[in-house]
């Protein structure tokens, strides 16, 4: 394996020169910078990336922390971190919460002893006092999808309520007036404001949603079964439930099918956070579609500004409806197979 004494060799200058190039010193003639490069290339070196990083203070190492990479949507997440953190010269070590608090602040923590240069996470919950030690510290860190009120940090995030607002108004335009929604974990700002969001949008339509009609979910698709074999248990079963993530919708089709019964003739079902699979279901389930892609971009974005001594501001996307054939939807013409759109789920 060549050494830079060897690329100093080739090149006929110094090791220090070689040393000024590979640091991007602007101290190196133009003429000195394309040898060095050249011998490089030659000689395939590969800097010592733990040693340079002791000289610099630097990694260029990014930690991301999801909440589940089980999920599909937090899978899309992590892609598009990789690949915007990659074109911006940063590598990316990826942890899995598995939406449990006490293995996402083990990943935190041994994040923060590698010495990455910055922290993405999506929290599993509001109540880490080592997330907020961290950026009390002075760790650049930034929240992406979910976040913890009280902490400091840019947040790039999807806002739902206009899409929530947009399904309840087609599930009413539809003739539904039983709806029902199996929430995320309260302990979450996403498993909160969703049900505050489909609380708000029926009021504006003068209905209610009764406790009996809120289901607690944990974003897993076990959660969506057991809260919807509830539903179906009740006196006066809702005419459509609302899954706060696609886990629990993929769940709450389970129940629904081992009832045999069947969506949307028995019970109609809606969901948030649109999949690929979604359109292959029978039937393709209406959705909530987050721009993922753009979210993990713009959240790389905001932490290397942040890194880099720059403000690192907050980014809110707007979510959209996806109208397919899971609530009692006429037939239309077959949607196209998905093919993967770095800004959509």
């Amino acid at each position: 394996m060549a050494s830079i004494k060897d690329v100093a060799a080739e090149a006929g200058v110094s090791v220090a020169t070689v040393s000024r190039v590979l640091n991007d010193h602007p101290s190196v003639s133009a003429e000195a910078r394309a040898r060095v490069l050249a011998a490089v290339e030659a000689l395939g070196y590969r800097p010592n990336a733990v040693a340079r990083s002791l000289r610099t203070d630097q990694t260029h190492t990014l930690g991301l922390v999801i909440s589940d990479v089980m999920n599909p949507y937090f899978t899309e997440l992590a892609r598009s971190v990789e690949e915007e953190a990659r074109a911006l010269g940063y590598s990316v070590i990826i942890g899995n919460a598995d939406e449990r608090p006490d293995l996402q602040d083990h990943h935190v923590r041994n994040l923060l002893d590698r010495r990455i240069d910055g922290l993405l996470v999506s929290p599993t919950d509001g109540g880490s006092p080592l997330m907020l030690d961290a950026a009390r510290a002075g760790t650049p860190m930034v929240f992406v999808d979910r976040w913890i009120p009280g902490v400091d940090v840019p947040v790039v995030r999807a806002d739902g309520r206009g899409a929530v607002r947009d399904l309840v108004a087609h599930l009413h335009g539809l003739g539904h007036r039983r709806l029902a929604i199996i929430a995320g974990p309260a302990a979450t700002t996403t498993g909160r404001e969703r049900v505050e969001a489909f609380r708000e949008a029926l009021g504006a339509h003068g209905l209610e949603l009764p406790d009996a009609y809120i289901g607690q979910g944990d974003f897993q698709a076990e959660s969506g079964r057991r809260v919807t074999e509830g539903f179906l248990d009740l006196p006066e079963p809702p005419e459509v439930v609302f899954a706060a993530d696609n886990l629990m919708a993929l769940g709450a089709l389970d129940a629904v099918r081992a009832r045999g019964l069947r969506v949307p003739d028995d019970l109609a079902l809606a969901a948030f956070d649109d999949i690929r699979w979604f359109v292959h279901t029978d039937p393709p389930v209406t959705a909530i579609a987050q721009p993922t892609g753009e979210l993990g971009r713009a959240a790389v974005r905001a932490l290397v500004d942040r890194i880099e001594g720059r403000a690192g501001e907050s980014v809110t996307l707007p979510a959209r409806l996806v109208v397919r054939r899971s609530c009692g939807e006429p037939p239309a013409s077959p949607e196209p197979s998905p093919v993967t759109n770095r800004s959509q789920s």
